[in-house]
């Protein structure tokens, strides 16, 4: 298949994923077909230079949401952008069916169990008002975007750092950033736990919230997100840093103990100005070593972790939104072969599959597949940001 073939194909799977709203559903058909504030914010942001309405829709959709008080059963509070939310399109079949393991999701009521979504609605919002210049959005979305800077500084941030807490693990998801299925890996630390790239976020997110202040106008509440921010990278690179691996460690849990897996992760603060220029080579150099790096595109954890498993949901698969955002840091730090490199990877795997899937296995000798448990006589699932992921590379000047 070459990429104008490919390129029409997933322009049909991009119209598959509209909501009725504007936003990009997670996924299609049924099971991801909702709105995700971290799917969808991300599939925006792939999609900026190719349609913008996407990301504002996005973040329109996830304003009206926004929490708005102390809720332990869902996890909201104040200001927080929620993890999901299914409106009534989705069939009422599929929340009946235990197999799906939401028996603490409703239709039409957010949850919040995403540490993450909060600061990238924030670096989303930046990155379109800089491709767009579209004033009049950032200023209808001011409430929503000071309440999300007011959940970072008043709720987000503990003993230094963005965090999940898992203060009700009856309900809801236990891990709470991206790699939410990792298992033990995150599910038995100690909490409040603070993930890596999620720290890299939340710095991102005051960057971009200084550049909108042109529109936002001044706030105390801004200045002191901004101040803890700094305060925040400094002990980043302190606590989080493996000498002896000479990388970043997954996370660190309650007692600020590492949680050394050697992962992905810290591939996506290279899009990021979190680090020194010298971690950015450091990182580089990690990520492409033949544990972590593949034909197809760059593991989620290194052959060397005791728990590694190819086919695993996020244990050393292969995630093409995951290798997406690296890439831009890779783009951003000059590495531009590295990410040209992601990128006819991931071509590689669409070619392969004839679809680019959320994830795939690549095993040890190089072959590459994928198990989807939904494909009893049903479609295949599409995926927003794997379609958004391959629509920026191939169309990406």
């Amino acid at each position: 298949m070459d990429k104008e073939v490919a390129l029409k194909k997933l322009k049909r799977d991009l119209d598959a994923l509209v909501s009725p709203e504007g936003y990009l559903y997670a996924g299609v058909p049924t099971k991801f077909m909702g709105l995700f504030g971290r799917d969808s914010l991300i599939s925006g942001w792939q999609l900026l230079d190719y349609d913008s309405s996407f990301a504002k829709q996005a973040l329109l959709s996830l304003a009206e949401i926004q929490g708005q008080k102390i809720d332990l059963k869902t996890g909201e509070e104040p200001g927080k952008i929620p993890h999901e939310f299914y409106s009534k399109n989705v069939p009422e079949s599929w929340f009946s069916n235990e197999k799906n393991g939401i028996k603490w999701l409703e239709k039409e009521k957010p949850v919040y169990f995403s540490v993450d979504s909060t600061p990238l609605f924030l670096i989303v919002a930046g990155k379109y008002y800089r491709r767009t210049k579209d004033k009049n959005l950032i200023q209808q979305l001011k409430p929503a975007l000071e309440g999300a800077i007011s959940w970072i500084v008043s709720y987000g941030i503990i003993n230094g750092f963005l965090r999940y807490g898992g203060t009700n693990p009856e309900e809801g998801l236990i891990s709470q950033s991206w790699k939410d299925g990792i298992g033990v890996t995150l599910n038995n630390q100690k909490g409040p736990v603070a993930i890596v790239e999620v720290q890299g976020y939340t710095f991102q997110a005051a960057e971009e919230v200084k550049k909108l202040a042109e529109v936002l106008g001044p706030s105390e509440t801004t200045d002191k997100f901004v101040e803890s921010t700094q305060k925040l990278k400094e002990q980043f690179n302190k606590k989080f840093w493996m000498e002896e691996q000479s990388f970043y460690c997954l996370g660190i849990d309650g007692n600020d103990n590492q949680i050394k897996s050697i992962t992905s992760n810290p591939g996506q603060l290279l899009f990021t100005d979190i680090l020194g220029k010298e971690r950015v080579s450091q990182i580089v150099d990690r990520i492409f070593q033949k544990d972590m790096w593949t034909p197809y595109g760059i593991r989620t954890h290194s052959t060397l972790e005791p728990d590694f498993d190819p086919l695993s949901y996020q244990r050393g698969s292969v995630w093409p939104h995951d290798n997406w955002i690296i890439a831009q840091g890779l783009i951003k730090g000059g590495y531009k072969k590295e990410a040209k490199k992601i990128r006819e990877a991931l071509f590689s795997a669409y070619q392969k599959f004839g679809f680019l899937p959320e994830f795939y296995g690549v095993t040890l000798d190089d072959q590459i597949t994928f198990d989807d448990d939904n494909l009893e006589d049903k479609p295949v699932t599409i995926q927003a940001w794997s379609v958004g992921a391959m629509i920026n590379f191939l169309t990406r000047k």
